[in-house]
């Protein structure tokens, strides 16, 4: 069978396939209803610390080389895992990176400005820019494009998480991965569940689907936005762009399926039910999450198992994204408890 994706420009970073391993500690602690739990380690793709913005970066480096740039720019918050990855995934290629950080979180743990991703950016030589309170961030933008240019660079620019249809490929990609892993496997039926931010990730997947028809079904659960139906909306377009990219079948509305109320009072500010996740699953299962995107995830995916929705299920899979260096920057939350 051909490769579908050979025809996109592509610079190799991600260790592949990633590991897919049972969760029966997990399992056990959640009780005998629990279908049989496996996670699949996307935190452990090998760039900086891994996440799952590796893969996405796998096609944006390769485009941006292809176009023939020497700098890739791109956005987030002060805790972007796409920027501590963008930064090194530059590195990896002999290019620039200029990072546009935006102090959009109100949490004043006092790790949150100086460790996890921002000292790991700070390790890796980033151009690191934060935009000041009150800034017009447009204006910003154009200016640190301006500056880039002046100096006689051809920049690529990346929005934040990387989710762009470029981006999107790389979890099209991965869902063949996977599908063809729980088919080898013999688990039909399998759902694959994951923490759905900036929508790229699971735009990838759906679209990915249709190259793998009977594969996993794909369910997000959202800790990104409140805007709920805009928000999938703009996961479903994204997908319908990537698919016809890929030259596949655009995915019906119902694909994306999409589960509200685990973000919190808002993105990257902390929950009980998200420290509790982050506990158990390290307590069980030996397996760190992060306190911004996996461990909200996983408190979403421990609340439905609990409540009985995956129980037609033959297997539950969480896609880990990665995010670990994340839980240095939120020490608070877990050392108050000491």
């Amino acid at each position: 069978m051909s490769d579908p994706f050979s025809a996109f420009p592509r610079f190799p970073l991600a260790h592949l396939p990633t590991p897919l391993g049972e969760m029966k500690r997990l399992r056990a602690a959640l009780g005998p209803a629990c279908p049989p739990l496996f996670i699949k380690r996307d935190d452990c793709t090998g760039l900086a610390g891994g996440g799952n913005k590796t893969r996405k970066l796998e096609f944006l480096i390769g485009e941006a080389i292809a176009e023939g740039c020497d700098t890739i720019v791109t956005t987030g918050a002060l805790q972007s895992n796409h920027a501590r990855q963008t930064a090194a995934a530059a590195n990896a290629a002999g290019l620039r990176a200029t990072l546009v950080l935006m102090d959009m979180v109100p949490y004043e743990g006092g790790a949150y400005r100086r460790s996890g991703n921002r000292l790991l950016d700070d390790i890796l030589g980033a151009d690191v820019k934060i935009i000041p309170p009150g800034a017009d961030a447009g204006a910003f933008f154009k200016q640190t494009m301006a500056e880039i240019e002046a100096g006689g660079r051809k920049a690529y620019f990346t929005p934040a998480g990387g989710s762009t249809v470029t981006g999107s490929l790389g979890y099209a990609a991965a869902y063949v991965e996977i599908a063809d892993e729980l088919a080898a496997r013999g688990l039909a039926g399998a759902r694959l569940v994951h923490a759905s931010s900036s929508g790229g990730t699971q735009a990838g997947l759906v679209a990915g689907r249709a190259l793998r028809p009977g594969g996993p079904a794909v369910h997000g659960i959202n800790v990104y936005r409140l805007d709920a139906d805009k928000m999938e909306a703009d996961i479903g377009k994204l997908a319908a762009t990537t698919a016809e990219r890929l030259g596949v079948a655009t995915p019906p509305a119902d694909a994306i399926v999409l589960e509200h109320g685990f973000v919190g009072p808002r993105y990257g500010v902390p929950t009980p039910e998200m420290i509790e996740a982050v506990e158990l699953v390290a307590r069980t299962e030996g397996i760190l999450l992060d306190p911004v995107y996996t461990g909200k995830g996983m408190a979403g995916f421990l609340s439905l198992i609990r409540r009985g929705d995956f129980a037609q299920d033959g297997a539950l899979v969480f896609l880990h994204t990665g995010g670990m260096p994340g839980l240095f920057a939120y020490e608070g939350e877990f050392l108050r408890k000491i």
